[in-house]
């Protein structure tokens, strides 16, 4: 039998010639350097066309080079396992196609240099805006996208070189604290203070959240037990080492607890599930996240919903109005059942 062969592939050389340029000029185009090399915009798209008609496999800057905007916009996320910032990536995938804008989503699981990397390559891939979420250095990502003539926005957590909307942490973490008190006062006939537990009290979210704790516990003259502020990260196991180090230490563990997400959760609820502390008491709960889920527990838990849909409508908002190079902070109240 007679095998067909293979149809010749299109090298660069195939396509200068059709050009009638040199092979470097075309390589240039290709790679999106093209404005470096002084080449002009018309030899450049000609060259893509040119590219595209022979089905060369051309990289996603040349496919660019004739069109005024990409209409791309990035976003880094520190993490995709938490319904929280999955509920970021969704909601902002469909704003943007809603508004003819591709998105661009990577997980850079909290670690700057990734960030960093992952904000260089999508400013290779010309996006006309990128928002940084929960990122660890935001400020290092806006210079990176200044340096780029790209404009850039903070989401979650805020830097101070670009907008930044957050949620109202203190305000939430102040009402969260109070429903909390309250109901630990109405189960047990006692005023007696919350555990805090989970986050870095480093960030900026985690120190309002804390600050918001102390003034509703201030607000209801209830002291607080300072060493029952335990900032011991975001991590599950984190949160399960901190409360098995207490009970430990102290005998006991406080009844009422002010969980400062749904990870820090994740780990409280498995420190309790094995633990003798709360056998026919169950804790009391408040917890700055919300997850459906939780209410299949069994147990008492209050929870602040952040309210997704609401900052990345005051996000896109600003991407509409083509701002964000200012410093102003955004909060958005948390929303609560």
């Amino acid at each position: 039998m007679n095998q067909q062969r293979p149809q010749k592939k299109t090298t660069i050389y195939d396509l200068a010639e059709l050009a009638g340029t040199s092979a470097s000029a075309v390589s240039a185009v290709l790679n999106g350097n093209w404005k470096k090399r002084r080449i002009s915009s018309q030899l450049a798209e000609k060259i893509t066309r040119i590219a595209e008609e022979q089905g060369y496999a051309i990289n996603m800057q040349a496919s660019l080079l004739r069109r005024e905007k990409s209409r791309i916009i990035g976003m880094i996320v520190p993490k995709y396992d938490n319904r929280y910032f999955g509920s970021i990536v969704e909601t902002f995938e469909i704003m943007a196609r809603e508004r003819g804008l591709f998105p661009i989503i990577t997980c850079t699981l909290r670690d700057p240099d990734l960030e960093v990397e992952a904000a260089r390559t999508m400013l290779s891939y010309q996006v006309e805006w990128l928002i940084s979420t929960g990122a660890t250095d935001p400020d290092r990502i806006t210079d990176i996208c200044l340096a780029a003539g790209t404009r850039s926005l903070n989401l979650d957590l805020p830097g101070t070189k670009a907008t930044s909307i957050i949620s109202d942490n203190f305000a939430g973490a102040r009402e969260l604290t109070r429903r909390t008190l309250s109901n630990v006062e109405r189960k047990t006939g006692e005023k007696a203070s919350l555990l805090f537990i989970g986050g870095r009290g480093s960030d900026h979210n985690t120190a309002e959240r804390i600050r918001g704790f102390r003034t509703a516990h201030q607000d209801l003259g209830v002291p607080i037990e300072e060493h029952h502020i335990l900032a011991c990260g975001y991590a599950p196991e984190k949160a399960a080492q901190a409360l098995s180090a207490m009970a430990a230490k102290e005998g006991s563990v406080p009844r009422g607890m002010f969980v400062n997400s749904t990870i820090s959760l994740e780990g409280v609820m498995r420190w309790i599930k094995t633990s003798p502390h709360f056998e026919g008491n169950p804790p009391i709960i408040g917890c700055f996240d919300w997850d459906p889920f939780v209410a299949l527990l069994g147990h008492d838990i209050e929870m602040a919903r952040q309210d997704v849909p609401g900052m990345l409508t005051a996000a896109f908002n600003i991407v509409e109005k083509s701002g964000g190079d200012t410093q102003t902070l955004i909060e958005i109240p948390p929303i609560f059942a």
